[in-house]
């Protein structure tokens, strides 16, 4: 269970890297002061990031004209003293605020702590988050939020469920009759019907899905091929006294929905060494367990363990395997460029890789079936006021990033950005209390509120809402 500890590991900066397929991977202008390997996607359009420090945490605003490239990076608030956490659960929430919690690593020792904090990105401060009643610890998790916007936590040593309400900070206990296995390496895959995708490792190569309204889980079927890799280490010692004993179960790759509503599940290194992959599509209603294919395997005898992965806007899942990203067009599985890090698809479309460089793929189209649609908004706004639009798909149609288990990044929510028409500087308004943080939610009508930055040129401009790198077709508005 032993990790390589990436995050932890100064970045390796690659020069601009042009690919023969088309791909590019630049070097950000101004690359992080102290490192910034794990990245978040604010609602504000701005990028969080936790420095090498582990408590120091980054922002990363992009420029006048809407470049993350040429962006620069501003400190903020530090967590809470005595929590240094690598390896948590996190998730941005329906009302813009950051939730970190757990760690496989505190203040660099194994710990599987049951620290959290909350961070609110307008008043710049982190607040402790208790633990849910009974969880003496909670390390690295699975967990993701729930279309009714509720933080949902799988214990990592069992079999518990927790969610977290967001307005009140309390944790409510949630069955799990029926699961398999424990918790531990496990992903979790947010589908359009609101149950949750997982592909057991201790119990592999079964999956399963959980019902958040029944507090359920039913079998999902066999992956066919075996995802996970085989356990590399015996008893772990953790606790105030090392007196409790974690035999970890291997470890799996990351999985994400695709916009045709399969899930792709990638694996770790197996018994023959390759990585291999799995497919699966939904069946005809929500109690189908679905099936699964066979995907590629990963050439070279690489693999994807405790790795990253994200959508593209092309529809392409984008995979880091050994310090060499993949990209997945449905069939094939294409190696590209060298990078190491986090992977997280931005507003321009362009995927930030460890939080200093910029990925783009050779194919940066998208089907225009894919994008949000504004159906109601305010033909005038005026700086410092928050408004409300409608409309269809603001959350996208994936939460667009994964890893094995832990460490969250999905960015299925609204992005709302402005451009001056004048002089085309861009604006990025800070959007919160959606009315869904589900996944593909097509025809039916959704809304988000958005504040207008007082920074924000007044007159003729534009307004879209992005989710996942897919903008919306602009709309006309005037700014007071």
């Amino acid at each position: 269970m032993k990790k390589t500890l990436r995050l932890a590991l100064a970045m390796v900066v690659f020069a601009l890297t042009d690919a023969t397929e088309g791909q590019t991977l630049k070097n950000l202008v101004h690359p992080p002061p102290n490192g910034a390997d794990l990245t978040f996607l604010l609602t504000d359009g701005t990028v969080m990031a936790q420095g090498d420090g582990l408590s120091d945490w980054w922002k990363l605003t992009p420029d006048i004209n809407g470049s993350y490239l040429n962006g620069t990076w501003s400190k903020v608030a530090s967590l809470q003293r005595g929590y240094k956490p690598l390896y948590f659960a996190s998730a941005v929430l329906a009302d813009g605020r950051l939730v970190i919690t757990g760690g496989e690593y505190n203040n660099g020792r194994f710990a599987l702590t049951n620290l959290g904090a909350v961070y609110d990105p307008v008043a710049n401060t982190w607040t402790p988050l208790a633990a849910p009643p009974g969880w003496d610890f909670i390390g690295d998790s699975p967990a993701l939020v729930l279309p009714d916007g509720r933080f949902l936590i799988g214990r990592k040593l069992d079999m518990q469920v927790a969610a977290l309400d967001p307005a009140t900070l309390t944790w409510t206990l949630l069955g799990n009759t029926g699961k398999s296995d424990f918790n531990a390496e496990e992903g979790w895959t947010l589908l359009p019907n609101g149950t949750v995708l997982t592909c057991d490792v201790l119990d592999a190569p079964n999956s399963e899905r959980y019902f958040p309204d029944l507090e359920t889980w039913q079998t999902a079927g066999s992956t066919i091929v075996d995802l996970h890799s085989p356990p590399t280490e015996g008893c772990i010692p953790y606790g105030p006294h090392g007196e409790f004993c974690y035999n970890p179960p291997g470890e799996i790759g990351p999985a994400i929905l695709r916009p045709d509503g399969t899930v792709f599940q990638t694996g770790s290194s197996s018994l023959t060494g390759a990585g291999h992959t799995a497919i699966w599509t939904p069946g005809p209603n929500s109690n189908d367990p679905g099936s699964w294919a066979v995907g590629p395997d990963f050439p070279n005898g690489d693999n994807a363990g405790d790795s990253f992965a994200s959508l593209l806007p092309n529809g392409n899942v984008l995979v880091l395997g050994s310090f060499s990203l993949y990209e997945f067009d449905g069939v094939n599985l294409t190696p590209t460029v060298s990078a190491s890090g986090c992977l997280m698809v931005l507003p321009t479309g362009e995927t930030m890789v460890g939080g200093s460089q910029l990925y783009t793929s050779a194919n940066t189209t998208f089907q225009r079936a894919w994008a949000p649609k504004i159906k109601r908004f305010p033909a005038t706004v005026t700086r410092g006021q928050t408004y409300q639009l409608v409309g269809t798909q603001f959350n996208g149609l994936s939460q667009a990033a994964a890893y094995g288990d832990e460490l969250e990044t999905a960015t299925n929510y609204p992005i709302v950005r402005i451009t001056n028409k004048a002089t085309k500087h861009v604006f990025y308004a800070r959007t919160h209390d959606h009315s869904t943080m589900g996944v593909a939610t097509g025809s039916a009508p959704v809304s988000t509120s958005f504040d207008v930055p007082a920074a924000t040129e007044s007159g003729a401009s534009s307004l879209e809402v992005v989710a996942n790198g897919i903008p919306s077709k602009r709309v006309a508005i005037t700014v007071n």
